[in-house]
């Protein structure tokens, strides 16, 4: 079940229902991605957790804010109106990767308490550096193919190439069948280019310098892929005073997606 729940800037959040039983534990996506993508993990834990995931702004079926407004405070504003409808009255549990996992920290930040425990893959943390340079995605991004075919077609041309080539399959069909809409041409992204470029563009570097306030228990997770987001995240986890570290040898910035049993494995052990 999927409801529609209104956020600032007149933006629709959709919140899905993943399954399961228990407390809830909320999954919080990537840049570019969706709630759906972490249902192979999420279906790992459903006799510990009633799982929910969320789509930002511009993601998945969530609307697109009309005034552009694509900055980070917004995503936690948004994760703040699921909250609030999802379970006002207490910490709950999530699990954050990428950009999703930095949206649950500026969110704590924003209402301390709302986090009971939290398990992030390469949170986006990172020290402010000035003029640092703009990041190399946003071009990605916009370049990115948004139409094809079918679903299958997208399916097939994702699978061949990196890194959507190392992850897993049902994963893979998940994140295409789910962030794909019909148009008179074949499907397109739901997350247009743009919204993905204007969600990079908007990165906060000054939430590193905040995050020393946290103080609820919190798993950053790292890779070995020596991409910005795995330099960072011993730093991010070093930065908060509840925080611990591990790293996936061999993994990359994807691991939930390539390793969905893995991540569900490490979620339990960490929330239970």
């Amino acid at each position: 079940m999927t409801q529609l729940i209104r956020s600032t800037d007149g933006v629709q959040i959709a919140l899905h229902d993943l399954g399961g039983a228990g407390p809830p534990l909320v999954f919080v996506h990537a840049t570019g991605f969706h709630a759906w993508c972490y249902r192979r993990i999420a279906e790992r834990l459903h006799d510990i957790r009633r799982c929910y995931g969320v789509d930002l702004r511009g993601h998945g079926d969530s609307t697109t804010p009309s005034n552009d407004r694509f900055e980070w405070e917004a995503m936690a504003e948004d994760l703040g109106a699921a909250i609030e409808h999802l379970h006002p009255d207490g910490p709950i549990d999530f699990a954050g990767h990428s950009m999703g996992g930095a949206t649950i920290v500026r969110t704590e930040l924003r209402q301390p308490g709302t986090i009971r425990r939290a398990w992030l893959f390469e949170p986006i943390i990172f020290p402010n550096v000035p003029d640092r340079p703009p990041s190399p995605l946003v071009d990605l991004a916009l370049k990115r193919r948004a139409t094809f075919e079918s679903h299958e077609a997208a399916i097939e041309r994702y699978a061949s190439r990196p890194p959507f080539d190392a992850i897993d399959r049902e994963v893979l069909e998940d994140y295409v069948r789910h962030g794909f809409e019909p148009i008179r041409e074949g499907v397109t992204l739901k997350c247009a280019p743009t919204s993905e470029a204007a969600t990079f563009i908007n990165a906060d570097p000054t939430l590193f310098d905040r995050v020393h306030a946290i103080t609820t228990p919190i798993e950053i997770v790292g890779s070995t892929d020596g991409d910005v987001p795995a330099l960072f995240a011993p730093r991010a986890a070093a930065e908060i005073p509840s925080a611990t570290y591990s790293c996936w040898d061999g993994g990359t910035h994807f691991g939930p997606f390539a390793d969905p049993a893995r991540a569900a494995e490490e979620i339990r052990a960490f929330i239970s």
